[in-house]
């Protein structure tokens, strides 16, 4: 809704065209206050399977998205049938829905960058470009919203840079995970391949996701505003595919009990190439350990054999070894067969 038809909107003689609004606003905001409360308590009650930063993040859309429709109705309603149009709660519903798309835009960031699914937090360069971005996206909006002139410029060119920072990054975690999933069936490390493969498929219905989303964008924004006759009609399919993306995305990433070792992940992604680490082993007996000495050998566990005395049973020395890939001039002697 425009900021120009709100305000010419008068309690004498309003264009009959916006009489289905009301009716349109209280459904949507049912909707909405519905799935904002299912989201809130579904995290909750999972909370224990994932790290869960992200959904509680992710509700806030569909709260301030509820707030947002509850103005709007209250604004229509009291227009048509108080007699009332209160040019502060016109505000609130022009304030309130650049809060939307700002936060909207903001998590699609941040899942984009793996928040909470390929690592645990963000850089602070990761941060710091989704908090300018976020910043510049919320003024170019409201500038569009006000009518200022060139601000339609702005607003098209911040669009271009998000969705392609959003694309760039799926792209990038995409490419990784592939990675991950190639050394995991090479190295025959089953236990980890259900958790990086369900990583692998959000983030390409992520990827579908933002593909229908910046179209639609795109549809909203070259649509004929100054036509209100069929203004009703074009709010209805705007706000049912609002709620169908943000479902889709808000069902992908909602908390779950997702495979086992899908929470084991880095708490800062590495600049460097990165993989998934293996698990080396050597057995020795007790006198050749106890004249072993190395810093990258670690762990001796004992281990025993069933019918066998004490004297025979042998020591497992674990190494952790480094999670990136070894440089060209690492020593070969370093590398130690796979267990």
């Amino acid at each position: 809704m425009n900021v120009s038809e709100i305000g010419e909107s008068n309690p004498v003689g309003l264009d009959e065209s916006y009489r289905p609004l009301p009716s349109l606003y209280l459904g949507f905001l049912s909707i909405w206050f519905f799935s904002a409360c299912s989201w809130t308590f579904n995290t909750y009650k999972n909370r224990h399977f994932q790290t869960n930063n992200l959904q509680w993040t992710l509700a806030s859309v569909p709260l301030i998205k509820a707030f947002q429709l509850t103005l709007s109705f209250l604004f229509w309603y009291s227009c048509f049938y108080l007699q009332v149009c209160s040019l502060w709660m016109s505000f609130g519903v022009y304030v309130t829905g650049v809060l939307f798309q700002t936060a909207s835009f903001v998590s699609f960031m941040l899942i984009s960058h793996g928040y909470c699914i390929t690592c645990e937090r963000l850089s602070v360069t990761e941060r710091r470009t989704t908090a300018a971005l976020g910043c510049v996206f919320y003024l170019t909006l409201v500038g569009y919203r006000a009518s200022v002139p060139y601000f339609t410029v702005l607003l098209l060119l911040n669009y271009i840079i998000s969705f392609y920072v959003i694309f760039h990054h799926i792209s990038r975690n995409l490419v990784v995970l592939r990675e991950q999933l190639t050394f995991i069936e090479d190295e025959d490390v089953q236990s980890m391949r259900d958790a990086v493969y369900a990583k692998y498929k959000m983030f390409k219905k992520f990827q579908g996701a933002m593909l229908i989303v910046a179209m639609a964008e795109t549809v909203i924004y070259l649509n004929m505003d100054d036509f209100s006759e069929n203004y009703w009609l074009r709010l209805l399919v705007r706000e049912w595919a609002q709620f169908c993306i943000f479902m889709y995305i808000g069902w992908t990433f909602r908390s779950q009990e997702l495979a086992t070792h899908f929470s084991v992940m880095p708490t800062l992604k590495s600049i460097v190439d990165s993989m998934v680490p293996p698990i080396y082993r050597i057995e020795m007996d007790a006198t050749t350990f106890r004249e072993f000495t190395s810093h990258e050998w670690h762990i001796g566990v004992p281990t025993s054999v069933r019918d066998k005395s004490p004297r025979d049973s042998v020591l497992v020395i674990i190494q952790h070894p480094h999670a990136f890939r070894p440089t060209s001039g690492a020593a070969p002697s370093s590398r130690k067969q796979p267990a």
